[in-house]
């Protein structure tokens, strides 16, 4: 999911719109999640994500601090931002016997 999301919008606060946001990536993840992956017992989903105010001056960061930054739009007065999530299967790290 590659997308330019309206902070500042007619009908909706900021506020709203940021959580809207939010539901809305935890949707896309929850569904990419549900995909199949190519070997189920040693691989799992995890996600390249980019956050900024524009594509081009996004930088990478994990999905967790997305939610953080979003938090900090509003106060800084960003009328739009954009955010890139991209799934990847990756494989499980091996256990070290002890």
């Amino acid at each position: 999911m590659k997308k330019v999301f309206k902070i500042e919008q007619e009908r909706i606060k900021p506020d709203r719109a940021v959580d809207a946001i939010k539901n809305e990536l935890r949707k896309y993840v929850k569904r990419e999640k549900k995909k199949d992956l190519p070997n189920k017992k040693t691989m799992y989903w995890d996600f390249d994500c980019q956050f900024g105010k524009s594509a081009d001056l996004a930088s990478e960061c994990t999905f967790e601090e997305i939610a953080t930054k979003l938090n900090s739009v509003v106060a800084d007065g960003w009328t739009e931002c954009y955010v890139e999530v991209i799934a990847k299967a990756v494989d499980k790290p091996l256990k070290e016997e002890e």
